[in-house]
């Protein structure tokens, strides 16, 4: 078995093809989107593919260690992951094929009117689960 994540994005990614950002959805549609996830995750949970998933909120900060008795720094000149992931899945499934099937289907979750977001979605696999560094 290898663990993936798979990443969902706020911006940084294609458009997907229900281009109409969350922050502009009914009440209705966000439960609806969400229920496809909850639903998403229990069946995943059954096959024993699902680890872990979360939606993150858009607060957030950067923060660095900036040296002995000073405090530490937070925020910069860049770009933010609060501006940029809206949340993850961890799975852990037989294969990469496997992972990218899976992250297909969650695509699909639904968006404003109901419709399908055919969002992209980011699939990483976890160092050291399927790849390896060669010198």
């Amino acid at each position: 078995m290898a663990k993936y994540l798979l990443l969902k994005h706020y911006r940084g990614a294609p458009a997907p093809v229900n281009n109409v950002p969350m922050d502009q959805w009914t009440p209705e549609e966000i439960s609806a989107h969400m229920q496809y996830m909850n639903d998403f995750a229990a069946r995943l949970e059954k096959t024993g593919e699902f680890v872990d998933g979360q939606a993150l909120a858009p607060e957030g900060m950067w923060v660095r260690y900036d040296g002995e008795g000073r405090p530490p720094v937070t925020d910069g000149p860049f770009a933010e992951t609060k501006d940029l992931i809206a949340g993850w899945m961890v799975i852990d499934v037989d294969s990469h094929e496997r992972a990218v099937e899976l992250a297909g289907e969650l695509s699909a979750a639904p968006g404003a009117g109901g419709r399908p977001i055919h969002e992209w979605l980011e699939v990483r696999p976890f160092y050291g689960t399927t790849t390896t560094i060669t010198e």
